[in-house]
């Protein structure tokens, strides 16, 4: 079950991606109905629609893999997930076919993170029970709420100021957390791969973070997105989405005695 799991991440992973790529490339209305495209199970994939009809047959597979972990496994945790990723389906639809108020494409975005969330916890769900440490879990609740800020930033509901305040403030406490794993368990191999990992990816994070925005400030003039500052704002959805992901690992392996992963 814990390696179906891992697919189940990947692919919601990768649909976090493709929702990066449609918002990037301006192409969330580009297909203006839903559950069908332009009355079609198949749209003409041309400009931006390809990018839209790609995030909703990659939804369709989340959704479909997501039941399929929620009836294999049977815990509380993947029906959650299930429900999470439901209710992502229908706020998709719901942008698309009311052209909702603001708050439902932040809501969306928010919710997608979410679910990978929920799915990489079950992947890493020990079979014994186990204790949550507080400081792991405060560097995945900062690394999430980033999460939130990003997308306010990439839908125009906030300006980029609250996103750099709080990726400064995020970082600290992932190397806080990080940091502290690393001293008290570097014998600890699962301890130290968890630590390791989480803190490379944060850091990478504000790298691409500093690239997407310098990239959104050359493209400002421009007609169209262009590539380079879709590739910068897509990685630091992408990293950002498995540095929240690694924070969760790093917390149920520090709960659990670092026993899940050998």
């Amino acid at each position: 079950m814990r390696q179906f799991a891992v697919i189940v991440a990947v692919s919601t992973w990768l649909l976090v991606i493709a929702g990066g790529l449609v918002t990037s490339n301006d192409a969330a209305q580009s297909v203006p109905d839903w559950p069908l495209s332009y009355g079609r199970l198949v749209p003409p994939l041309e400009g931006g629609i390809r990018f839209e009809f790609a995030h909703r047959m990659l939804a369709a597979t989340v959704a479909v893999l997501t039941l399929i972990l929620a009836l294999r496994s049977r815990s509380r945790l993947a029906w959650i997930a299930l429900a999470a990723v439901g209710a992502q389906a229908l706020l998709g639809g719901g942008v698309v076919r009311l052209w909702g108020p603001k708050w439902m494409p932040l809501a969306h975005a928010c919710l997608a993170q979410l679910c990978f969330g929920l799915i990489v916890a079950q992947a890493f769900l020990p079979v014994s029970s186990f204790v949550l440490r507080p400081l792991p879990l405060v560097a995945a609740a900062a690394l999430f709420l980033q999460t939130i800020l990003g997308a306010a930033v990439r839908h125009n509901l906030a300006s980029v100021a609250p996103h750099i305040a709080g990726a400064v403030l995020a970082t600290l406490i992932v190397m806080w957390a990080g940091v502290r794993v690393l001293m008290d368990h570097m014998e600890n191999p699962p301890f130290r791969r968890s630590a390791t990992l989480l803190l490379s990816l944060t850091f990478s994070q504000v790298f691409l973070g500093m690239g997407a925005y310098f990239s959104r400030i050359a493209a400002a003039g421009d007609p169209q997105p262009m590539p380079i500052m879709v590739s910068f704002t897509v990685a630091h959805v992408a990293v950002g989405s498995l540095a929240f992901g690694a924070a969760i690992a790093m917390a149920i392996i520090v709960g659990q005695g670092g026993m899940a992963v050998a």
